[in-house]
């Protein structure tokens, strides 16, 4: 089945009511909490998530049946009395597959558990696969990385280049060849399991906003792969924009002088910034004023966007060896220059925690937020 992407709405479940299914919110709600903060006892969850102890209890018993929670037992310390039993999440109970097809040469993928931890890797490569030959590369890998994990697969997550709508379906990937192609139908009616396909760098934004060390305000990550394209989440929505193109900045013209883009137009962003550009140019010219030049251009197109929203964290995701350094020295010193101090004083600019794995990890996400309700 397809499962539709977590975009414009919040990440997490928030309050004990909603007009949705009332079971189900109440069941991510104790998730949530599992999730984020690690195992604790009943009458914890029932204070903290503002449910009844016979809610609680109840509710405990059917995630234990169904596996997805487990019994820990008494903690090492305990007070006078009978001591409470702890509850966690069984992070192995059920595994997710996640692929990311953002890089230039190669389609990656991995098994991951319910916290987001890489149990096996495996890639492709894609060789200049374009249209449905790509997508029958996208159906091999999903099916190897199946066959390498011997628990229930909750869900495959795919991060992929492009526009992407809510549905799953990618409007437009120039690099892979893919115009209205429903890639999210294509691989649940071949696996018969449920699928969420997200832009990469949307998937991008939700890896790190669960799993990276994130703070409290506006949050943007900059994918830097094949293409360039951004991910925002602001006031704990991922925003999704008005036809799914939100954070395509990869397509915004820099320089009306410059190169041929994928998508047609002359001198976009992902002209200057995308790694196979980039080590082209490093190749012909000096390392430190071409990552220079790039990041200075990337903070002029940037620099509106952190005026207007007053982000927090502009995360760089992509080969560390061409992000971090002059590239983003460049990019922090450029918005400074033309921010308001208001508008710039708290940002933080930096490659994300996460490395190469942010998309995968992300893409785990877009399972867990689809299937349990937890991000």
């Amino acid at each position: 089945m397809t499962t539709t992407s977590p975009v414009g709405r919040p990440l997490r479940p928030r309050g004990k009511r909603l007009q949705e299914d009332t079971r189900r919110h109440h069941r991510s709600l104790l998730l949530q909490q599992l999730f984020r903060e690690g195992p604790a006892s009943r009458a914890d969850l029932a204070r903290t998530t503002g449910l009844t102890r016979v809610t609680v209890s109840d509710l405990v018993g059917e995630l234990v049946s169904d596996g997805l929670v487990e019994e820990l037992g008494a903690p090492a310390e305990t007070r006078v009395g009978k001591p409470p039993t702890l509850v966690g999440l069984a992070a192995d109970s059920a595994h997710i597959v996640g692929i990311d097809l953002s890089a230039e040469d190669t389609m990656t993928g991995a098994v991951l558990n319910l916290l987001g931890q890489v149990q096996h890797r495996h890639q492709v490569e894609i060789a200049g696969a374009k249209g449905d030959d790509a997508v029958a590369l996208v159906h091999r890998l999903a099916a190897e990385l199946i066959a390498m994990t011997d628990k229930p697969v909750l869900g495959i997550g795919v991060g992929s280049p492009g526009v992407v709508d809510a549905g799953g379906t990618v409007i437009d990937a120039p690099n892979l060849g893919w115009t209205d192609m429903p890639l999210s139908t294509s691989l649940a009616e071949a696996f018969e399991i449920p699928v969420v396909v997200a832009n990469d760098a949307n998937t991008a934004v939700l890896g790190e906003h669960t799993f990276g060390e994130t703070g409290d305000g506006g949050l943007m990550v900059l994918r830097v792969g094949i293409g360039v394209g951004a991910g925002l989440v602001l006031e704990g929505a991922l925003l999704h924009g008005h036809l799914g193109a939100a954070g395509e900045i990869g397509h915004v013209v820099v320089d009306p002088d410059g190169e041929r883009c994928a998508c047609s137009r002359t001198g976009c962003l992902e002209t200057v910034l995308a790694v196979p550009h980039l080590r082209r140019r490093i190749a012909a010219g000096d390392r430190t004023e071409v990552l220079t030049t790039a990041g200075e251009q990337l903070g002029v197109t940037l620099a509106p966007v952190v005026g207007t929203l007053n982000i927090h964290e502009l995360v760089l995701s992509g080969p560390a060896e061409l992000l971090d350094g002059p590239l983003r020295e460049a990019v922090d010193r450029t918005i400074r220059e033309r921010t308001m101090p208001v508008s710039s004083a708290g940002l933080v600019v930096r490659t994300s925690n996460l490395g190469e794995d942010v998309v995968l990890v992300g893409a785990s996400v877009l399972v867990l937020a689809g299937q349990l309700g937890v991000s």
